[in-house]
């Protein structure tokens, strides 16, 4: 994973935990009994993006909840409805989208205070469930469908929903497909395979099409790779679910650094933030807490 210099460690501080009086303690939830069986799960926090005052929204899947967190760690119910969001992004114009496993790519309109439809299926057929997303330059929507896929099934779907409305299938062999994001060229595109405990690369043939699609990386664990972000210099973050760290892997691959937990083990999802875009926030959800590690030195 390296090819000299060990990986620097990077600690992490909390920024803020999810408040007793939004925990729903003692709940059962379909999502939990399907992905979290027979652990306790009072919310599932995911999905980090900030606006462009600095409040950071995250999703809690299991409950349906989208919450706003403002700079000074406070915690508000945004909505609440019938649902499972489980990634969230903010366009640079001020728009909300959300991945939702339940409905597909849904937009949020603070406002009114609901949620509508954007994308439900894909020719007559419903989503398997979709994960997490990204937001090109030009508008455009990449995300993921991973439903229950994994090794015994990889058929999980990569898609790219461009800005005149046409939807492209650019994977679909997918083992459970998680996180994703684009280098800062846009020619090439990350995602998480959970499930393959690996991140693959797909670069960009010139009709859009993607080829000679490869892993760029390999984990372990009980769990694998989820979020994914990257800085203005090609370093790939990635949040693992299992193993209570953050990995950060160089243009050519290699480990930099591993970011560590100082809350439970699952790093779900990351979002880099602060004024000069030197902080990594990370969702941590077996504690409910965000957490927060100055990158700036890497």
């Amino acid at each position: 994973m390296y090819l000299e210099t060990p990986p620097r460690l990077i600690e992490t501080r909390l920024f803020s935990a999810m408040p007793d009086k939004f925990r729903r303690k003692g709940v059962r939830t379909d999502w939990a009994d399907a992905n979290r069986p027979n652990i306790p799960t009072d919310s599932f926090i995911e999905g980090p993006s900030f606006d462009r005052d600095g409040h950071l929204y995250i999703v809690d899947i299991p409950f349906g909840r989208i919450f706003r967190i403002a700079p000074d760690g406070d915690w508000s119910l945004v909505i609440e409805y019938e649902g499972w969001p489980n990634g969230l992004k903010i366009a640079s114009d001020g728009r909300i989208l959300v991945a939702d496993y339940k409905h597909g790519i849904m937009e949020l309109d603070v406002e009114a205070g609901r949620v509508k439809p954007v994308l439900t299926g894909r020719n007559s057929e419903s989503f398997r469930g979709c994960n997490d997303l990204h937001l090109a330059s030009n508008g455009d929507i990449y995300f993921t469908d991973q439903g229950q896929t994994g090794l015994h099934d990889p058929s999980g779907r990569v898609y790219r929903l461009a800005s005149n409305g046409r939807l492209d299938c650019l994977l679909d062999t997918g083992i459970s497909p998680n996180g994703l994001v684009l280098d800062p060229t846009e020619t090439v595109l990350f995602v998480a395979m959970t499930r393959d405990n690996a991140v693959w690369r797909l670069p960009f043939m010139r009709d859009g099409s993607v080829s000679k699609v490869g892993r760029f990386c390999s984990l372990f664990g009980t769990s694998g790779p989820d979020g994914l972000t990257m800085d203005a210099k090609g370093r790939l973050f990635v949040g693992h679910a299992s193993l209570g760290h953050v990995f950060v892997f160089a243009p050519n691959g290699e480990l930099i650094a591993r970011i560590k937990s100082c809350a439970g083990p699952n790093c779900t999802n990351v979002a880099i933030g602060g004024e000069n875009k030197d902080r990594l926030y990370i969702t941590e959800s077996a504690t409910a807490s965000v957490l927060v590690a100055d990158t700036g030195g890497l």
